[in-house]
């Protein structure tokens, strides 16, 4: 069965000051892009927008974190409440030089795993993983005891992790990664893809 698709969008965007998701990406925005690029894997798109319900322009259902101030663990929440006990899988819209190959690689290697989450030289990415429907309780009881790490609720389960040298067949883990914070991230973003499409 295909995953449930999530957009992460919920981020407030205060290094970037202005909207992320918002940012104009090729024909579309940084939003529009995440969406595009999981419906590569999925036909059942959504968008997480953090504590508050926005972007329902968009045509998918959006679904809103479960209180405020939890961050990505309470929009995972959110993701993995809303699938019914069907896998999600998360993308961030601030990574927009994710490939598709490397959301499909994801879910070709859940089974057997909980979660399947790359690791790039700065760590989990977290917001680019696959989570299977029996995090739903370790995540919840992390929630509630205030631990909103996105790694929290690992011990408890099932974690597979893609290291550098897997992702290298997707590219530079290291370009791969790049986090659309600030204007600066943004400019580099947009200078990788276009030299990627030269």
């Amino acid at each position: 069965m295909s995953p449930v698709g999530f957009a992460v969008a919920g981020g407030r965007s205060q290094r970037m000051g202005r909207d992320k998701a918002l940012l104009p990406w090729g024909e579309t925005d940084l939003l529009g892009h995440a969406l595009a690029r999981l419906r590569t894997v999925t036909d059942d798109v959504r968008i997480l927008s953090g504590p508050e319900r926005r972007f329902s322009d968009r045509g998918v259902p959006v679904e809103v974190d479960p209180a405020p101030d939890l961050g990505p663990l309470g929009g995972l929440v959110a993701a993995l409440d809303a699938a019914s006990g069907v896998d999600v899988l998360l993308l961030g819209i601030d990574l927009p030089l994710i490939p598709s190959g490397l959301l499909a690689r994801l879910v070709q290697l859940m089974p057997g795993f909980d979660t399947v989450v790359p690791v790039s030289a700065r760590g989990p990415e977290p917001v680019c993983a696959l989570y299977g429907a029996a995090c739903r309780e370790p995540v919840q009881r992390r929630v509630s005891a205030g631990e909103l790490k996105m790694t929290a609720f690992w011990p408890d389960v099932r974690v597979l992790e893609l290291g550098p040298s897997e992702l290298g067949a997707f590219g530079d883990p290291e370009e791969l990664f790049l986090n659309v914070n600030a204007p600066e991230d943004y400019a580099r973003a947009r200078a990788l893809s276009a030299r990627r499409r030269a």
